[in-house]
């Protein structure tokens, strides 16, 4: 770097050049820069004399990179835009307040929103915003710091994983629907009820005959049952007292605790799976995503 230093003395003048070569006219890069000609024309005189080799043509009102020119400035201008991205993502870091996340409408609406009051009590200076989707974002093309996602890390090579919550799946309806149709003691009784199905448009879901052979009975979805590819809508069916679906223990947790929904069937699936933070491994997170990150998995872990 010293040897460079005593060769190109003027960072400014790879800028000025990297202007002047653009444009090919001195006047207009020196509008560009908020110089007078005059200057952009000695510093690039100067520059010259620095490597001993003519970058310019002069010809009339105009000015052409020589073969030497052409070539120095393509790296001048590659190394100076790789300079300026660092820069400003270094600087958008240092200023950024608000952090995204990327999850399932189930997550933002079921876990997120009722510790949103939580969150900005813990964290009263960050601004969340949540992406949802109905499919797993790829947080490396679209600039999003975090993510939750479920399944094995694994098959997730370009990103870090920090686990969140184990899956586990029970059945769950509604207080009114036992009263109505009686407590199912067993996973077979189940099998006599409306059971209300997931369809998952685009995520792998644990699914009836998967959590029923969990149990050691086979089981075909039944014709008079209810299918919905939104889980939200699920849980609010269940609510209503529509049938009986699977229950993602951390997604419904708080509701059972709450008597809203009632575990039914006596039996629980824990699928080996788990749902886990996930942010890229291409790119360090800020300090406000760290936190968000720490945050998360507290109340992963204890919340």
């Amino acid at each position: 770097m010293e040897s460079l230093r005593r060769l190109l003395p003027s960072a400014t003048s790879l800028i000025i050049f990297e202007a002047a070569g653009r444009h090919e006219n001195f006047t207009r890069a020196a509008e560009e820069l908020g110089m007078s000609q005059a200057a952009v024309s000695y510093a690039m005189r100067t520059l010259e004399d620095q490597l001993g080799v003519p970058l310019f043509r002069r010809v009339h009102r105009a000015v052409e990179l020589t073969d030497v020119g052409e070539r120095f400035h393509a790296d001048v201008s590659a190394g100076l835009t790789r300079i300026q991205k660092s820069a400003e993502e270094i600087r958008a870091k240092g200023r950024e307040v608000n952090v995204t996340l990327a999850a399932s409408t189930a997550f933002a609406s079921m876990w997120m929103l009722p510790r949103l009051a939580q969150l900005r009590a813990d964290l009263p200076d960050i601004d969340l915003r949540i992406q949802t989707s109905v499919r797993d974002l790829d947080l490396d093309e679209e600039p999003i710091p975090l993510g939750v996602r479920g399944g094995d890390p694994a098959t997730w090579p370009r990103y870090h994983a920090a686990l969140l919550a184990p899956e586990v799946v029970n059945a769950v309806a509604s207080p009114a629907f036992v009263e109505q149709h009686g407590f199912p003691e067993t996973p077979q009784a189940l099998t006599r009820h409306r059971l209300i199905r997931l369809e998952e448009p685009v995520r792998e879901a644990c699914d009836w005959p998967q959590w029923f052979q969990s149990a050691g009975i086979s089981y075909q979805p039944q014709s008079h049952g209810l299918a919905i590819n939104d889980y939200v809508l699920v849980i609010q069916a269940v609510l209503s007292g529509e049938g009986i679906a699977l229950g993602w223990e951390h997604l419904t947790e708080r509701q059972t605790r709450s008597g809203l929904l009632v575990p039914v069937g006596n039996h629980v699936l824990r699928t080996g799976q788990a749902f886990y933070v996930v942010w890229p491994r291409s790119r360090e997170l800020n300090a406000h995503a760290r936190r968000v990150r720490d945050w998360l998995l507290e109340q992963g872990s204890g919340g």
